[in-house]
């Protein structure tokens, strides 16, 4: 399974990179604002039980074995969770590799 962000600036980019694997075809995909960021901040918590239950689907259905979660950089999510405080390249490292901690021990 492939998780991504609905950013339309990235989704020639996702494609590219899973064309590039050689996975075209071969993953369900979950795009949600934020990607990892949409599904483990407290701020967007009515989202996480969709995702959750989307990828318990798609494991039962397609027998998927791998989760790939695909931020970016210049996330408007990040911005929001980050709140009024300053932002910052390293805030928004910051913010992603937390969530991607939390979904990692989450699975």
């Amino acid at each position: 399974m492939v998780l991504s962000c609905i950013d339309p600036r990235f989704q020639p980019i996702v494609y590219n990179y899973l064309k590039k694997k050689k996975l075209n075809g071969k993953y369900s995909a979950f795009t949600i604002a934020g990607a990892a960021l949409g599904v483990t901040a407290a701020k967007f918590k009515t989202w996480h039980k969709t995702f959750w239950d989307n990828i318990d689907t798609s494991i039962r259905l397609h027998k998927i074995k791998k989760l790939i979660v695909i931020n970016h950089s210049d996330c408007a999510v990040a911005k929001i969770i980050n709140g009024k405080k300053i932002f910052s390249k390293l805030n928004e490292k910051k913010i992603h590799k937390e969530s991607f901690k939390k979904i990692k021990k989450k699975i």
